[in-house]
């Protein structure tokens, strides 16, 4: 990325979560400078979340060259942003509404993010909300075989042959506008929703029975169930897979809680 051809509006949002100018933090506290422009400073921490938002990177990971660049684009929105503050563009038109949207975002996101520090999901409860959602899941897997083929009429031409004895591999063969002609047909053993379509029809079928001929988007179909059972779905496989979704849930519902909380504890008043 060539980080001097990033222009002015690419670090707005970057600009607006800075400190404001013109209340300089205590001086134990406040970050060294990278620059100064017109007297204002221009800090280490506004120069790495700048590089961080533009390439991915904190300062030191820069090369000299680059950080040179990202230093002259972060030095020249900042002169831009005083100019328009110098001809009062911060209180015109949609711009006082933008930047103080802009603050409700990063200050939500900053207690969200402060409030989910201290509220981590435990193992048990990972556990707990793991477990009901595998005791939720199917648990039946199918055998069956297929032929797809592009309209109705040949459909009901193919399961004529089938009630004169023709073997449903062979005429899947012929036939089948998929892949699966190759093996007669055959899908395999194959999980709760792989083929939903086809599962649909299935689920009322006994073992060895043939169905109608069914329209999907694909074409239509004649299948064959071949046999159903029950399988494991508590591999270690699916564990790891739904290990972070969960967690991600039950953080969600907890923010969520917590925000309601806070909105109760406060004193509203509409003004519509």
């Amino acid at each position: 990325m060539n980080i001097a051809r990033i222009s002015v509006m690419a670090v707005l949002v970057v600009l607006t979560a800075c400190a404001q100018k013109g209340t300089p933090a205590p001086a134990a506290n406040a970050p060294k400078p990278v620059a100064t422009v017109n007297g204002d400073a221009v800090t280490s921490s506004e120069f790495e979340m700048f590089t961080k938002a533009v390439a991915g990177k904190v300062p030191a990971e820069l090369t000299a060259a680059q950080r040179s660049q990202a230093l002259d684009t972060l030095v020249r929105a900042e002169v831009v942003a005083q100019q328009a503050e110098k001809q009062g563009l911060d209180k015109q038109g949609d711009a006082p509404a933008s930047l103080a949207l802009a603050r409700l975002q990063i200050l939500e996101q900053a207690a969200m993010a402060n409030f989910l520090k201290d509220h981590k999901v435990t193992d048990a409860e990972l556990k707990a909300e793991y477990d009901a959602q595998v005791a939720a899941m199917p648990k039946t897997q199918y055998k069956a075989r297929h032929i797809l083929v592009k309209n109705k009429e040949e459909a009901e031409q193919i399961i004529a042959e089938l009630k004169k004895g023709a073997k449903f591999e062979k005429l899947a063969a012929d036939h089948s506008l998929d892949g699966s002609k190759n093996n007669g047909g055959d899908l395999d053993w194959f999980n709760p929703g792989n083929y939903p379509e086809l599962e649909v029809v299935i689920k009322g079928m006994k073992d060895n029975d043939v169905s109608e001929p069914f329209r999907t988007r694909d074409g239509w179909h004649i299948v064959q169930l071949l046999g159903r059972r029950q399988f494991d779905n508590t591999d270690e496989l699916k564990r790891r897979r739904a290990a972070e979704a969960i967690r991600e849930s039950r953080l969600d519902e907890a923010t969520e809680l917590w925000m309601r909380r806070l909105r109760d504890e406060a004193y509203v008043e509409y003004k519509l």
